[in-house]
């Protein structure tokens, strides 16, 4: 009965309840925005292990943080920042880093609200972007992930990565320039 009550409160009832201490309604926040923040956090760290350790460690920090949260951004906003954070943290601590084989990074979880269409579009596509994005350096390649898959402004991209707008602007530019080279090189191949 409690259960059914969370599932139909709206966002912004969550948001509140969770901000007072709520576990339930952070555990349906959680539920609502795992897929995004994993989908992310892949994207940031290329590893599908230290991905989910972003994630889960993502959504404790969130926890934490819930009773300062101010909402003058979504909650989806708000977790992406802290996934990005978290992600730059876990890079900084890591010593080495593994290079998995392809497969493991373009196979994302699966969304029950996925469009079949759209989702053999992307099925079809993926690979191909997910190599050529793997070919970006880390910096360059996190801010083409957060503008033109997560639509961050140029502003929020260089707030979160601790750069300025102007070098945001750049990567992006640098990013997207090499991903057309990259791609066009896959299809010349593929004829």
């Amino acid at each position: 009965m409690e259960r059914e009550r969370v599932e139909q409160t709206q966002p912004q009832d969550l948001v509140e309840r969770a901000k007072l201490g709520d576990r339930d309604a952070f555990g349906e926040l959680v539920a609502q925005h795992q897929h995004e923040v994993f989908t992310l956090a892949v994207r940031l760290m290329r590893d599908r292990d230290l991905a989910a350790d972003v994630s889960q460690d993502a959504f404790i920090r969130a926890w934490r943080a819930m009773p300062k949260f101010r909402g003058d951004a979504r909650f989806s906003t708000w977790m992406h920042r802290i996934t990005v954070n978290t992600a730059w943290t876990h890079r900084s601590k890591q010593r080495r880093v593994r290079l998995d084989p392809l497969e493991s990074l373009t196979a994302e979880p699966q969304a029950s609200t996925l469009d079949p269409v759209r989702a053999g579009e992307a099925a079809s596509a993926s690979p191909r972007i997910e190599e050529a994005l793997m070919q970006l350096t880390s910096s360059v390649r996190a801010v083409v992930v957060l503008k033109d898959v997560y639509g961050w402004s140029h502003s929020e991209i260089a707030d979160h990565l601790d750069i300025s707008v102007t070098a945001a602007k750049v990567r992006l530019h640098r990013g997207r320039k090499e991903l057309r080279f990259l791609l066009d090189g896959y299809q010349d191949g593929a004829r």
